[in-house]
């Protein structure tokens, strides 16, 4: 049975991946682009809508055109970018920015799509975080701020949605070759963290984002089975609330949740004496 998707980012990465593969399969896609002429696919199961996930109005806008037209199975909240620098090395700007997109924009597009959803019935929400929602990595304190912010966001919100027939997952992809090193904002680089882990991963993102091979730090992810397992989970019968895809987003999520629950037990009676 044929599905309606509504996939925001859908110009590159995992978000044109999956407007692909799902056109292939016979489905509907409403893809949201920031650039028009940025995703030219010419199938006459796509329609294309102008979205800024910096702008609230736009995403009301595009969000109530969407619906208005169809039902909608699946929303895939997509769209996003990284920031990269020590937090003393980030502008006041471009912490806005980072923010406003990935944190502001996710839940402003939860937000728009809760009503009609809760009308039609029902619905599935796939927001795309990252494993660096779970881990953290130096140089991306802000980047990680919005994807754990995001994921707080989620978890609250599919309580509340439990009784309208809304389903709501967190993907949290591993390191995976789309163009999100190119599409990094880099902060001017202070010199006092020359040689630090910040300068390390610097250096191996501007060498990717640059066009060469870059360093390899982590095994990375393949886009298009990443998105086949996307798809695959969407389509089951029940969701579970993340889907982590990678061996190394698999690992360090382990490691760091393992060692939180380690952390958490070795303070037991510390913990359990402010009772």
């Amino acid at each position: 049975m044929t599905k309606t998707w509504l996939i925001t980012g859908a110009a590159r990465g995992f978000g044109r991946n999956m407007t692909e593969k799902l056109l292939a399969r016979g489905d509907h896609v409403i893809a949201t682009v920031r650039r028009e002429g940025s995703l030219d696919l010419g199938h006459p199961n796509l329609n294309i809508l102008k979205m800024d996930l910096t702008d609230a109005g736009s995403i009301r806008a595009a969000a109530n055109e969407a619906f208005a037209a169809q039902r909608i199975d699946v929303v895939v909240g997509n769209a996003g970018y990284g920031l990269f620098g020590a937090a003393e090395e980030l502008a006041d700007a471009a912490i806005a920015r980072q923010i406003a997109t990935n944190l502001v924009g996710a839940i402003d597009l939860v937000r728009a799509t809760i009503p009609h959803f809760r009308a039609q019935g029902g619905g599935r929400f796939l927001q795309v975080s990252s494993e660096g929602g779970q881990v953290a990595y130096s140089g991306f304190s802000l980047y990680h701020a919005t994807k754990w912010g995001i994921e707080g966001f989620i978890e609250a919100v599919s309580q509340e949605l439990a009784g309208f027939g809304v389903e709501m997952m967190i993907v949290e992809p591993g390191p995976t070759p789309t163009d999100f090193a190119a599409s990094v904002d880099f902060a001017t680089a202070s010199p006092v963290y020359d040689g630090t882990t910040v300068d390390e991963i610097r250096r191996i993102l501007s060498g990717i984002a640059g066009g060469g091979a870059g360093e390899s730090f982590a095994k990375l992810a393949d886009v298009g089975r990443s998105v086949d397992a996307m798809i695959a989970v969407a389509d089951q019968a029940e969701m579970p609330r993340r889907l982590a895809l990678g061996s190394t987003a698999f690992g360090n999520i382990h490691k760091a949740l393992t060692a939180r629950v380690a952390e958490l037990e070795a303070q037991r009676d510390m913990t359990l004496s402010a009772d």
